[in-house]
């Protein structure tokens, strides 16, 4: 192991539309906003966003971003996961909103069921659904 390496700090991403990206993560998802700022030299914006209190994205806008291919399986980051209790809940949510999600699967080595859903710039997100208080 890496001498002190603690835990995942934060996960960056970057959007080619700011407003359709910070409403899906702040009111679909429902992260707390951290802290917004606008940096002018970089015609950019960062979001930092929290999951229960805890630092989890920041989410960038660039000007003009070139896309990232993510199927078929490209190379790099594959998908980002989110622990939820109770998954059938997690997706009536998401249909209410409109958000389209892949059939519900079971992992064939835990059996916990699962499903994939993405961001507005196609970024693939898991809800992997735990035993429990998380």
């Amino acid at each position: 192991m890496l001498p002190g390496l603690l835990h995942v700090h934060h996960i960056a991403i970057i959007c080619s539309d700011y407003a359709a990206s910070k409403h899906f993560y702040t009111e679909v998802l429902g992260l707390q906003i951290v802290r917004e700022v606008y940096r002018a030299e970089r015609q950019s914006y960062k979001l930092d966003l929290a999951l229960n209190g805890q630092y989890l994205i920041e989410l960038f806008s660039f000007p003009a971003p070139p896309p990232r291919p993510s199927r078929p399986e490209a190379a790099g980051l594959r998908h980002l996961a989110f622990a939820v209790a109770d998954l059938d809940a997690a997706v009536a949510r998401l249909e209410a909103l409109g958000v389209t999600y892949e059939p519900i699967r079971v992992d064939e080595f835990t059996g916990r069921r699962f499903t994939f859903f993405f961001d507005p710039d196609q970024l693939p997100l898991e809800l992997y659904e735990v035993p429990g208080p998380l």
